[in-house]
């Protein structure tokens, strides 16, 4: 009689564990499926709560925006400039002498270039600049390749730069008896800023000052002029 009563008691123990087991998994289940809903309601949104559907949730405010990539590692671009012509003031009388006297005039740039690293790119330039004094002028044709140091920024740039190329050259002034063309090497240094508006294109302002000296025919045999000066230029870049 004791041996039935215990193995009924044993019994009952193994469905009591069961029927527990099953309780608690059951609740483990529901309390999961909550988690989860939540979890959609809180990624996807709650539009209409009485319908169930969900909408995406609106974006998140004060997110990150990624700085815009411009000029990256091996892209070309285009550049144009225009701008004036700041003559040097070496006296226009005496011999050897450079453009004293003479006025502002005007000046442009052509040219391609690419970004070969973060802070250096390489530019090919086909320019003018002249200038005038009365009935006498001076045109300079520079064909150049350069260099430009750059510090990374997204939106502003500076730089420095410096180049050497030809220079076309021709001199029309009576005081020196001097109508003549020559070609002659030449260089320059120059200092700007690229402002990106987007991407691809910039507002570009640059500074750039050119050494060349030419040697005309006067009415003393032969001069060595210098011809060079500033130019102050405003133009555009493009990445493509």
């Amino acid at each position: 009689m004791r041996r039935g009563k215990k193995e009924d008691f044993i019994m009952r123990k193994r469905h009591a564990l069961i029927l527990a087991g099953l309780f608690v998994a059951a609740t483990a289940a529901t309390a999961a499926t909550a988690v989860a809903a939540d979890y959609d309601r809180y990624e996807r949104g709650d539009r209409y709560r009485d319908r169930g559907e969900y909408a995406p949730p609106p974006p998140r405010r004060a997110a990150e925006v990624p700085p815009p990539r411009h000029a990256q590692y091996g892209q070309p671009y285009f550049f144009a400039h225009l701008g004036i012509f700041d003559p040097n003031s070496d006296s226009s009388v005496l011999p050897d002498g450079g453009l004293e006297g003479y006025d502002s005039g005007g000046s442009f740039e052509l040219g391609i270039g690419s970004r070969v690293s973060p802070v250096f790119a390489i530019d090919g330039t086909f320019g003018g600049y002249g200038a005038e004094r009365g009935s006498d002028e001076v045109t300079v044709v520079p064909l150049t390749i350069g260099g430009r140091l750059i510090i990374p920024h997204p939106f502003i740039e500076p730089y420095i730069g410096a180049g050497l190329g030809l220079y076309a050259t021709h001199l029309e002034d009576a005081f020196r008896a001097i109508d003549d063309s020559s070609t002659d090497f030449g260089g320059y240094l120059s200092l700007g800023a690229d402002f990106w508006l987007n991407p691809r294109v910039a507002l570009n302002f640059e500074g750039k000052y050119h050494w060349v000296e030419s040697t005309f025919d006067s009415n003393i045999g032969s001069e060595d002029v210098n011809l060079g000066g500033w130019t102050a230029n405003l133009g555009v870049r493009v990445a493509f």
